[in-house]
């Protein structure tokens, strides 16, 4: 059998998904998020202000679970391939560790031999795309990276923040 007749079969079977139990027998988790409506233009504005503040961080994204650029602060990276990558990291992260036994996933670190990358769930259905510059250790970078986290959570989407997320419409 070659290549080109393995590829023109048809699947059979589709390969089986394992789906998380939920944590109260009777009930079914509710599966549905809202997707927040940002004010991109302030959120940039956040991104901005975080980035001045927090020491060793090179660029900051927000990104929908579903991939999509809400908010980008990064010179060097093609924004919109960093947030599908984003949105598969987090996917990977959460069954990685299920799988492993360890709880829920609290964020995605990658090190590259020039820095690192870390993605952090925020709140429904955002993600925060930290960038640290390459001189910084790990250790450094994910006390960095927290922060950065906690100034957006302040920043951009509590009641009280300045850079508020907008209610959605309903």
């Amino acid at each position: 059998m070659t290549s080109a007749d393995t590829h023109s079969q048809p699947f059979r079977t589709p390969l089986p998904v394992r789906t998380p139990s939920p944590a109260n027998p009777g009930s079914t988790p509710d599966r549905t998020m809202k997707r927040p409506t940002l004010d991109s233009d302030q959120t940039i504005e956040a991104l901005r202000k975080i980035r001045e503040q927090v020491d060793q961080v090179a660029g900051l994204l927000v990104a929908t679970h579903d991939g999509l650029v809400l908010a980008n602060d990064t010179e060097t990276i093609e924004p919109d391939s960093v947030a599908a990558m984003s949105a598969a990291a987090t996917g990977l992260a959460a069954q990685f560790t299920a799988q492993a036994g360890i709880g829920e996933s609290r964020c995605a670190m990658f090190e590259g031999s020039s820095g690192y990358v870390c993605v952090f769930p925020v709140e429904g259905s955002l993600l925060l795309v930290v960038f640290g510059q390459p001189e910084i250790t790990m250790g450094l970078f994910t006390l960095a990276a927290k922060q950065a986290l906690t100034l957006l959570r302040v920043a951009a989407l509590s009641p009280g923040g300045s850079h508020r997320a907008r209610p959605e419409p309903e």
